[in-house]
């Protein structure tokens, strides 16, 4: 299954991007803890580089933890600091901040030296439904940027001032034009990164059955009350309508209502915490 999705206000994004950087001190890098390898997107490093960033693993409480500190040491090895997060949770908030001031230190220090109470100003970055705007809203303590639970919410920038020494910008979230892998599109959809408007929105959930079937087959079964897992999974998704009570007229299965469901409560956490991609050091 392809997915390429790149539309206009993505190239007017990374024009921003660029235009603010050289006002920037940190960057924070919000990565889904579920697909931490598509969720990062491959230009960030070069756009970024010489600026102190911070890897943020969001929606941790989503994902397998094993596997999500091995995460946490794979960003390690990379020089990031890199630190696993609930944005929803606003207990997170401390934690946060530490790895910002830890981050901004050097450079505050130095103007301090000369003088100069410097404000910090963080670059907050990430694809699509990452979880940008809730991080900021966590940590300001209200709504200061929009959220919502779809892709393409946060169009233009916003500069939003925490404290009287530090400033988050929310970006609009940040695809690159063109996936190497077909399951980085995959994978991105599967979260809800790529507006479903552009995908087979069947043809994603029999992947996603596929995914779920090979990574947790006793959280598919238990969530969907199957006795069995068939290698066919439009059988699955037959059976699971079947077993959910998504019939129409005629007895026959409600495939599109089934199609939403699962792939709603997978992104809610409902058939486990799951994974699906884990780093190769």
């Amino acid at each position: 299954m392809q997915i390429q999705w790149y539309p206009g206000h993505m190239t007017k994004a990374r024009r921003m991007l660029e235009e603010n950087l050289k006002i920037v001190d940190v960057i924070v890098t919000v990565l889904d803890a579920r697909i931490p390898a598509s969720s990062w997107n491959p230009d960030v490093a070069r756009l970024t580089k010489g600026k102190e960033m911070i890897v943020l693993l969001n929606k941790a409480d989503l994902a397998n933890s094993e596997i999500t500190i091995r995460w946490i040491e794979y960003f390690r090895t990379k020089g990031y600091a890199a630190i696993p997060v609930t944005c929803t949770n606003k207990g997170e908030k401390k934690k946060v901040l530490t790895a910002i001031n830890s981050a901004a230190k050097r450079r505050v220090e130095a103007l301090k030296k000369r003088g100069v109470n410097k404000v910090v100003r963080v670059m907050v970055l990430g694809v699509p439904n990452a979880g940008k705007s809730t991080l900021i809203n966590m940590i300001c303590g209200y709504n200061a940027a929009k959220t919502e639970d779809r892709p393409g919410v946060t169009r233009g920038r916003q500069w939003i001032r925490i404290n009287q020494y530090l400033e988050l910008m929310d970006t609009p979230g940040l695809l690159w034009p063109k996936f190497d892998d077909d399951s980085t599109g995959m994978h991105l959809a599967f979260c809800g990164s790529i507006n479903e408007q552009i995908i087979n929105t069947e043809e994603l959930c029999l992947h996603l059955l596929a995914a779920l079937r090979s990574i947790a087959p006793d959280g598919l079964m238990e969530r969907y009350r199957l006795e069995e897992l068939d290698g066919d999974d439009a059988v699955n998704l037959e059976r699971i309508c079947r077993a959910r009570g998504f019939i129409r007229k005629g007895n026959v299965p409600d495939i599109e209502r089934a199609v939403s469901v699962i792939l709603n409560e997978f992104r809610e956490g409902k058939i486990g915490r799951i994974s699906l991609e884990q780093p190769e050091f």
